[in-house]
């Protein structure tokens, strides 16, 4: 693993470009490292641990934002408050090296938006993954958020970054606002069919309660990353790592990661933390599957009880050569199911087309 040189100091009025980070993971150097990536030790078209990606990612967001923030604070500390998404493009080689380019499009009074790409270069450069990371300053001791200095954007290509950006971040905040909406007449009509499917005589398809699974574990310091706080980027590989084994049990092929569509982060978990993962099916396509995973912390004591992360994850079902292969319709029983239902299917409209398919992932 090969990390750029991080800058030891930056001007107060910095430019995005002076705060990019790079990182190599040399998997066709170093056979050990290729085969920790690996999902499976036999040749298989995208056969690379994307829970293992997302603790690099989280790693390279949390390094880059440092930099910047310690400039102004040299004591202060960063928290991811969100993976905002994660659009997979194309399948990754296991072969070839992953290079990762970090850069900091926009900053706000305490957070700021970190933008990573992935690549895999060679003949031909693949463009494997677009990654934003939303990242909170705090100050070490009082646990309070730190006011930033502004980028300097010099030119339009800064300004147009930073103006997605913010216009990610206002989607972001109408689709939290829209998520706890009611139905449209189109979406009413689809939840209606698929109750009605469940009243029909001999009806055997598939219901989103058969499809919950749970993991328990407990955090040690191996885990952990500031002090006495466990590595976030380790809690997102956890639940990623149970949805896949979730997908596999509704997907009559293989589920391919597509998209991180939203990751929060609520509460820091602690040392002796015991945790509580549950992931759900909550959505199908006509050729993916999304699953929501809670994540809730129970300190070492039992006096606090709260939800660390809520994640949610689409899969493509895909055959031996990623071509993407229908998937069992999942119908949904109560409201809570009703719900998760609603928020797969409207963030999952907005991500078309998406790049695995050419076309929607409802």
């Amino acid at each position: 693993m090969r990390a750029g040189p991080a800058r030891a100091t930056l001007g107060r009025m910095t430019r995005p470009a002076d705060t990019s980070r790079r990182l190599r993971l040399a998997l066709s150097e170093y056979p050990a490292l290729a085969r920790r990536f690996m999902v499976v030790d036999e040749p298989l078209r995208g056969n690379l641990r994307f829970g293992l990606l997302l603790e690099v990612l989280d790693k390279l967001a949390e390094d880059t934002a440092l930099d910047y923030v310690r400039a102004a604070h040299p004591d202060a500390r960063v928290v991811t408050a969100a993976i905002d998404s994660i659009v997979v493009r194309h399948a990754p080689d296991p072969s070839r090296d992953l290079a990762f380019q970090a850069r900091i499009n926009h900053v706000g009074r305490s957070s700021m938006e970190v933008g990573i790409r992935v690549e895999q270069p060679g003949s031909p450069d693949v463009h494997v993954a677009s990654c934003y990371f939303t990242m909170v300053a705090r100050s070490t001791g009082e646990e309070r958020s730190l006011v930033l200095p502004p980028l300097d954007l010099q030119d339009d290509l800064e300004r147009r970054r930073a103006a997605k950006a913010v216009r990610r971040r206002e989607l972001q905040r109408a689709e939290d606002a829209a998520e706890h909406g009611p139905p449209s007449p189109e979406e009413f009509a689809l939840l209606s069919h698929l109750h009605e499917a469940q009243e029909q005589p001999g009806f055997d398809g598939k219901l989103a309660s058969q499809f919950v699974t749970e993991s328990w574990e407990r955090m040690y310091p191996e885990q952990e990353n500031v002090p006495r706080k466990i590595f976030g980027g380790y809690l997102v590989r956890r639940a990623y790592e149970l949805c896949s084994v979730s997908a596999q049990r509704i997907v009559p092929d293989r589920p391919l990661i597509a998209t991180v569509n939203r990751i929060n982060f609520f509460h820091p978990v602690r040392l002796g933390d015991t945790l509580h993962f549950v992931a759900r099916v909550a959505y199908t396509g006509a050729c993916s599957v999304s699953l929501e995973v809670a994540i809730e912390r129970l300190s070492r004591d039992r006096t606090a009880h709260a939800l660390s992360n809520s994640c949610l994850f689409t899969f493509l079902n895909v055959d031996a050569e990623l071509a993407p292969r229908p998937v069992p319709t999942i119908h949904p029983t109560t409201f809570q199911e009703d719900a998760r239902w609603l928020r797969a299917l409207r963030r999952n409209r907005t991500l078309s087309p998406h790049p695995l398919t050419g076309g929607p992932l409802t």
